[in-house]
């Protein structure tokens, strides 16, 4: 059957990949599987219940979901009656989820658990479009989704769903995906059938796993991402699975054997850094031999552009090191898909040495959201680009830098918001990205830096964050940075310590401190981050190189505000956050807060940046 729709893909499924457990989840320690059969009659039970309810080509549902089955079955079931799907982040503010309440005209909202319910359940007042609120957890006399399932099991209508579905065109509105932003409240970004199927039918070619395999699932649904790669997997019939938790991945890896799984870079930091501490704690030869194995991972180069002998040593250190990486993972893992943000070089380097292949991709939510993404194989796979244009997209780089796109995944425009939409596509059709970055040979994309994001020192220097940012988070002490220094003499960083690995140096250093604020104030501390800095700056422009820095004593989190739902820096949040120790860097205040005349850095030579 030809798939036009996303829903389509739910027929693909029962008729031409019947299996046991085309979806899966881990709950209460025991996988549950749900075998193709079964998920097409979830589906069609769902349409009938929202049918049933009213439910009409155009409505809006909102929902809250941890990774489960369930989220595919009301969201395919939504998409074959027309009724559209608003999928929210766990972990966004009551202000965001009032504006998306709100400003999505949603009918129902569908939430997974008690502790979403009596959050969402308050909002409704200030939105009266809510007309219900669903749980999908069994709580005790709260509305459950199976109440729209029962319903529609007593009203199965096969002609009406029929007539219904048909008169869906691939064109047709299928989802609203709120950006999470960086700044202010978010924007709906309308997405149809076509958007997504058109990027899944250009990235098919790029999936090692036939209808045998098996896919772990963490990230978000609610992500276009993620989203993206789950329509991918079953419009090929690969088996997904959904880990019980973020806190469980390594053991759930351990347990599927899958063939691979999406990630953010840092959710790859940090497999990396679980592998470096697992070296730390051997000894003698094991220890060296562990290390030796990762600094060849370092200076890993495609196509045998090491040479032969570079070559033989890494057989042995796959026979005795990498060999343990694959097995920490699960032993079967072909691909590591990695989006969202920049991945590290380093790590794509590390991890393809060890015969675990990193294919890092780049798009937004806009374009559905792959624009590029790498192969498996040199010359399509380059460390530290994007990797090819897919075959259905046109990129073109403005004279300023910027990457403008078009092609069949962008967007339909942001919901009720014809101005921004306006702003973003241009009257040529060409959408921007608010990107830097230039084409290479073979059409790969590399990205440099956010439009937005460059700025212009007092000096006339320019620099870009991003990539600085990306080069100090490569040091095992900094979880997160963010650079500043726009309209300043110098640049200058505000840090987030890695904590996980901080407090393990400060024992073997027999630092003594009472709690974070005063380990981050100690006399050692303070020097260790600035030997890191200064063996860093040595690579960097004199510009470019961090002159100040500043450490914070908490870790920057969704929850807490520095970072997205997407784990991206939201940098005017840390800004105002941190405006006391922005203030003392560059000499605004002095250490109890009080204004003063700005002061010199005393490291800091003008010299060094008018060159």
């Amino acid at each position: 059957m030809e798939i036009l729709r996303t829903f389509d893909i739910v027929g693909k499924i029962a008729t031409n990949f019947p299996k046991d457990d085309i979806l899966a989840v881990k709950r209460n320690g025991v996988w549950e599987k749900f075998s193709s059969s079964v998920y097409r009659e979830f589906v069609d039970n769902f349409s009938y219940g929202l049918l049933a309810l009213g439910i009409k080509k155009g409505d809006k549902i909102f929902t809250i979901s941890n990774n489960r089955p369930e989220w595919n079955m009301m969201d395919m079931g939504m998409a074959q009656v027309g009724a559209v799907h608003v999928p929210v982040y766990p972990n966004n503010s009551n202000d965001e989820y009032l504006h998306i309440l709100s400003h999505s005209d949603a009918r129902f909202a569908i939430v997974s658990s008690k502790e979403f319910y009596q959050k969402i359940l308050p909002l409704t007042e200030k939105t009266p479009n809510i007309e219900k609120v669903f749980v999908i957890d069994p709580v005790p006399g709260l509305p459950n989704w199976s109440e729209i399932l029962e319903l529609g099991k007593k009203n199965q209508k096969p002609e009406l769903l029929k007539e219904v579905a048909d008169r869906i065109a691939p064109t047709d509105l299928v989802s609203i995906i709120y950006t999470s932003g960086t700044t202010g409240l978010s924007k709906g970004v309308m997405l149809s059938h076509h958007n997504f199927l058109s990027n899944v039918k250009a990235s098919i070619h790029l999936l090692p796993v036939d209808h045998n395999g098996r896919f772990l699932s963490f990230l978000p649904l609610c992500h276009v991402f993620e989203r993206m790669v789950n329509y991918l997997l079953q419009y090929q019939g690969v088996s997904v699975y959904y880990a019980e938790s973020t806190d469980t991945i390594g053991d759930n890896l351990r347990e599927v054997s899958p063939d691979g799984f999406a990630a953010v870079p840092r959710v790859i930091e940090k497999l990396f850094n679980k592998l470096l501490l697992k070296g730390k704690e051997l000894s003698g030869i094991k220890k060296a031999l562990f290390f030796w194995a990762v600094d060849l991972g370092l200076k890993y180069e495609l196509n045998g552009a090491n040479g032969w002998l570079y070559e033989f040593k890494r057989k042995i250190a796959d026979k005795l090191i990498y060999s343990k990486w694959r097995e920490a993972l699960g032993g079967n893992v072909k691909l590591v898909i990695s989006g969202g943000a920049a991945l590290q070089p380093r790590l794509a380097r590390v991890f393809c040495c060890a015969g675990i292949k990193i294919q890092e991709g780049y798009g937004l939510t806009e374009t559905s959201p792959v624009i590029a993404v790498n192969h498996s194989e040199w010359p399509d796979m380059r460390f530290g680009t994007v990797g090819p244009l897919l075959s259905n997209v046109q990129v073109k780089i403005a004279d300023d830098g910027e990457i403008l796109m078009k092609g069949p995944s962008l967007m339909m425009g942001y919901y009720k918001d014809p101005e921004k939409t306006a702003e973003a596509i241009d009257a040529d059709g060409w959408f921007h990205t608010g990107d830097i970055g230039e084409l290479q040979d073979r059409n790969i994309l590399k990205i440099t830096d956010r439009k937005k994001e460059i700025f212009k020192l007092s000096t006339g220097k320019y620099v870009a964050p991003q990539v600085i940012e990306n080069i100090f988070k490569e040091s095992q002490f900094i979880e997160q940075i963010m650079v500043v220094g726009a309209g300043e003499k110098f640049t200058a960083a505000i840090i987030g310590p890695a904590f996980h690995f901080l407090n393990g140096w400060a024992f073997l250093h027999n630092v003594k401190y009472r709690d974070s604020k005063a380990l981050i104030q100690h006399p050692k501390v303070i020097e260790r981050y600035q030997e890191e800095i200064d063996r860093i700056n040595k690579t960097l422009n004199p510009h470019e190189q961090i002159k100040q820095f500043a450490l914070t004593c908490t870790e920057w989190t969704p929850e807490t505000g520095e970072l997205s739902p997407t784990l991206k820096l939201r940098r005017n949040v840390v800004k105002n956050k941190y405006k006391v120790l922005f203030d003392r860097i560059y000499g605004y205040t002095d250490s109890e807060g009080h204004i003063q005349t700005p002061i010199p850095n005393p490291d800091f030579k003008e010299g060094e940046q008018s060159e």
